[in-house]
């Protein structure tokens, strides 16, 4: 069931975005070589706390972290651990954050050092994916008018879209629906509308778009063990344009 917010829920979902944004724009210049992903989780543990919210994956369905930080091959899900950030790698981060019960949902890609130019296209042409779906996301489109805009852009530039993992509802929980995949589906291709709330989050892959489960049954990795990129942002649907709630 798809769950509308009116105003006042949206004013509560926006502080929870904008906590959020602001978490993502001081990791994005704050990661750096030779942290450890424990490291970048413990920033995002007491940054969060300190503000008076909770993370909402910490404890979402036995997830073990405030993050999910997943690096180069890693698509999504990645547990935070004793691995050494290095040079020429890109770091997924992935943050929920429940903030008087209004969530908000937002991830970035953050390339480090010095990264290969084709890795470095990936990680744009993510970027540029998540804004064109966004684009889409306007009152009497459909949930397809996203994944469409996402997955033509991805492939355009060489590269592949996630289909087993998606977008979704979030403001009242970290998942709700509908669920927003990044290529057409009539399966999930309901008519949007206002006070939807949304997570629009492409995951680009280099080669192929298929992916493995790793044996801690959380981190999703590619395939073929090539990178892969990922966006996020939190938007609320309008009549004219989207709303980008976790814009940093």
């Amino acid at each position: 069931m798809i769950r509308l917010k009116n105003e006042q829920d949206l004013d509560g979902i926006r502080a929870s975005c904008r906590l959020l944004a602001s978490l993502h724009k001081e990791l994005s210049s704050w990661v750096r070589e030779g942290m450890t992903t424990s490291q970048v989780d413990a920033y995002v543990y007491a940054y969060i706390m300190d503000h008076r919210a909770q993370p909402a994956f910490l404890g979402y369905m036995g997830y073990p972290a405030s993050a999910c930080i997943s690096v180069n091959q890693e698509v999504i899900h990645g547990i935070p651990g004793q691995r050494m950030i290095r040079d020429g790698d890109i770091v997924s981060i992935d943050i929920g954050i429940n903030l008087e019960g209004f969530f908000s949902d937002a991830a970035q890609t953050v390339m480090i050092g010095d990264v290969d130019p084709e890795i470095k296209k990936l990680v744009d042409v993510t970027r540029e994916c998540v804004y064109l779906g966004i684009k889409k996301a306007v009152v009497g489109n459909r949930i397809s008018h996203i994944g469409k805009a996402v997955s033509a852009h991805a492939e355009e530039s060489g590269f592949s879209v996630v289909r087993e993992y998606c977008g979704h509802g979030v403001g009242f929980s970290p998942h709700e629906d509908p669920q927003v995949p990044n290529y057409p589906s009539k399966s999930a291709n309901q008519r949007l509308r206002s006070g939807m709330v949304l997570a629009i989050e492409p995951m680009v892959n280099m080669g192929t778009p298929r992916i493995r489960h790793m044996d801690d049954q959380w981190t999703v990795v590619t395939a073929d063990d090539r990178p892969s990129a990922h966006w996020e942002h939190t938007i609320a649907v309008h009549e004219d344009q989207a709303e980008i709630l976790t814009a940093w």
